[in-house]
């Protein structure tokens, strides 16, 4: 650390020996956010060899002999000397913190190459997966339909791919041979395919297998994209019921079964995502409605789906649970409490929705709760086929300990007065076979310094990526940086979006709040089009994650006057 009077502190990292980063930009990926730094840079390319230098040559005295073997650098804040020793001392015990792990191997890393089927819908919300696979050392050959914002070989984010493959990814019936045919025609050889679409995770599957490329079965894809036989599989399929159309209910309603339902339950459509279509019923009659929405949701798709679960309404915390799995064991988890929505306050009517309001991490369940998911959710997911991969689950636990209560106005977890007489256990929701969504994914890595794009990546390309999945798979060595919150700002009122940025104009008129916000995206702006509480698709305004390095509840504090402020305007 230099600093020889006053100014900001200036970092240079060196290695004592050879080797090849496992991924180029490790110190921007797990620096981000770190206290006290202001910038951070690295000075070695994807794949390339480090320069070492012998440990008693870095010292002031032979700087210029060693500053090109540096592999990176940081620049602190500015600092008088008499803060200089404390300083410089706190960062390089985030640096053991942050580093303690093998971030050099001995090999080289060979060049890879993936086809990526289907890009989001802008860079706000892909950039940090396009830029993980480059420092990973893979190129990425886009296939997706023609016009899309990454097909321009001279646009402002062609450098994220190598190539652009127009297609149409429509899941229809030819999905998967024009994937494999798009694949045989390009002219380099392909070692992998990649996609976190759900709706197209199956069929990117029987691609891998026809073209023998590393995968997990496309059965399993199959399992977990139909919400009815991924209940099917549970220990509790018993309490469920899955209909194959809303013509398959009125014989249910007659039969001994459909004359023993328990209300409230909950309605589903077997195709979906986003909490889309559930409905909370508590009758016959809102049972039919709900079932018959849910049928008719996907009934018109290129490739149509009328099956419904209805399923127990479950009392107990919600949770989003993500894991990886490499050869059956999991190697990294991280437990995020989902906070009550609409569709979970008592008296809730069927059209009372199931979006996300919060997401906080880490989970304030204890450590036996957190285990019992762990071990759970595991075992669903590999009676579903799988074996390996990034798994973003969600699941409620029966009879928890822990409750949501209001107080002083902040709802949050705490611990039960009462004890609870039944022994709790995991009520599976879903199973999504990829990351989790992408402000979570982000979230994830700021608050663990673990990357899941970076990990499903290295899967999709094999065992010979197996050290790599385990190096990138260990979180901060002191556990989290900061409690963070994801704040979701739904729609309220329908109209169209006259504020040009309402998330810009937040913290133009509380600049305070920007530093506790490492990333945020307003998704409806200027123009756009807002259909209001009951829009057909669940679409937020915005969102934010708002952070804390005190405590909880300052974070939610902070997430609440974030969420009393933010304003927009309506034509």
């Amino acid at each position: 650390m230099l600093n020889p009077i006053h100014g900001p502190i200036i970092g240079l990292v060196f290695s004592c020996t050879r080797g090849y980063l496992v991924r180029n930009d490790f110190l921007l990926q797990r620096l981000e956010c770190c206290a006290g730094v202001e910038r951070i840079e690295t000075f070695i390319a994807p794949r390339d060899a480090v320069p070492h230098v012998a440990f008693r040559h870095v010292d002031p005295g032979h700087l210029n002999d060693v500053l090109s073997y540096a592999i990176g650098g940081l620049l602190g804040q500015n600092l008088e000397v008499e803060g200089w020793e404390a300083e410089s001392l706190r960062l390089c015990a985030e640096f053991k913190n942050r580093f303690s792990f093998p971030w050099l191997q001995v090999d080289p890393i060979p060049h890879r190459r993936i086809a990526w089927i289907q890009g989001r819908e802008n860079i706000g919300v892909s950039r940090r997966a396009y830029e993980a696979a480059r420092a990973l050392g893979v190129s990425v050959v886009m296939i997706e339909n023609p016009g899309h914002w990454l097909e321009a070989d001279h646009g402002p984010y062609a450098h994220l791919r190598e190539a652009f493959i127009p297609v149409s990814i429509e899941v229809d019936g030819g999905f998967t041979q024009r994937i494999v045919d798009a694949v045989r025609s390009y002219k380099y050889p392909i070692d992998g395919l990649m996609t976190i679409s759900d709706v197209r995770l199956p069929g990117v599957a029987k691609a891998c297998e026809i073209l023998n490329l590393p995968t997990s079965q496309s059965t399993a894809y199959q399992n977990a994209g139909d919400k009815a036989k991924t209940r099917l599989l549970e220990d509790d399929a018993g309490e469920s019921l899955t209909l194959s159309s809303v013509a398959a209910l009125p014989s249910l309603l007659e039969s001994e079964r459909g004359q023993q339902l328990l209300f409230p339950m909950v309605v589903k459509p077997s195709l979906g995502w986003n909490s889309d279509c559930v409905s909370k019923v508590s009758d016959q009659q809102e049972l039919i409605e709900a079932v018959r929405r849910a049928s008719e949701r996907h009934a018109n798709a290129a490739s149509p789906s009328v099956g419904v679960v209805i399923e127990p309404y479950i009392e107990g915390p919600e949770v989003d649970a993500n894991i990886v799995l490499l050869d059956g064991q999991m190697v990294y988890f991280d437990i995020e409490d989902d906070f009550p929505t609409k569709g979970d306050a008592p008296g809730a009517g069927m059209d009372a929705n199931f979006q996300e309001t919060q997401v906080v991490l880490p989970s304030a369940l204890p450590p036996d709760e957190v285990r019992l998911l762990c071990d759970s959710l595991r075992s669903s997911i590999l009676r579903q086929g799988f074996t390996s991969g990034v798994f973003h689950c969600e699941a409620r636990v029966r009879h928890s300990s822990m409750h949501y209560l209001d107080r002083d106005g902040i709802l949050d977890m705490e611990k039960r007065e009462e004890r609870q007489e039944k022994g709790r256990s995991v009520y599976l929701h879903e199973i999504n076979a990829r990351p989790p969504g992408y402000l979570e994914s982000v979230a994830v890595m700021l608050t663990h310094g673990v990357d899941y794009y970076a990990l499903r990546i290295l899967l999709c390309l094999g065992s010979n990526e197996r050290d790599r999945i385990i190096t990138l798979s260990k979180p901060f060595q002191d556990g989290p940086q900061f409690h963070l919150c994801i704040l979701i700002i739904p729609q309220t009122r329908a109209g169209v979006m006259k504020t040009e940025d309402a998330g810009v104009d937040l913290f133009r008129r509380h600049p305070e709040l920007r530093q506790h916000v490492p990333d945020y995206d307003t998704y409806l702006k200027s123009g756009e089009i807002l259909e209001g509480p009951s829009a057909r698709s669940l679409w937020w305004i915005a969102n934010f994650s708002v952070t804390s390095r005190i405590s909880r509840l300052e974070c939610l504090r902070r997430a609440q006057f974030l969420q009393k402020n933010f304003v927009y305007e309506l034509e």
